[in-house]
């Protein structure tokens, strides 16, 4: 699906792609300012931290793995559903992958729509769907030296 200019109505532009891996920190809000223009009236954004606990246990660290393609093909899959099924602009999100830290941003969602409702709802439809359908893997480990491979049972 190509994206058309906003300044001409029958330019094409190259595809948007709106949703992204990314091996290393990112800027939200370098990615909220892409989302904003005069129709915008809400943004809803949803951030996803890694924590210093789990069920109980002390957490070192994490590392998220992906299955690339796949990963980028279903995260333009649930962002186009989010298009479709609410009544939103705009919606991007990224997924760190590899090692990171206890306080690191590990996801970002991104919404703008014309009116709060639907921001809000979309941007809970995409991570909730990313953290259940995505090919992603989150290997946690714990202060005790254990580790283990963690994801949303199907």
């Amino acid at each position: 699906m190509a994206a058309r200019s906003p300044s001409s109505p029958r330019s094409v532009v190259a595809e948007v792609k709106r949703f992204h891996l990314s091996e290393t920190p990112f800027d939200t809000a370098t990615l909220r300012a892409q989302l904003l223009d005069a129709r915008v009236g809400a943004y809803a954004s949803f951030e996803g931290w890694v924590r210093e606990e789990n069920d109980g246990r002390q957490v070192h660290g994490l590392r998220y793995e992906a299955y690339a393609a796949l990963a980028r093909t279903e995260g333009e899959r649930i962002l186009a559903q989010a298009l479709e099924q609410f009544d939103i602009l705009d919606a991007h999100c990224v997924h760190r992958t590899g090692d990171l830290a206890i306080g690191e941003l590990a996801v970002w969602v991104g919404v703008t729509a014309g009116h709060r409702d639907a921001a809000f709802a979309a941007c809970r439809f995409i991570i909730d769907a990313i953290k259940a359908d995505m090919p992603i893997w989150k290997h946690e480990r714990y202060a005790d030296g254990d580790s283990t491979w963690l994801h949303p049972p199907q």
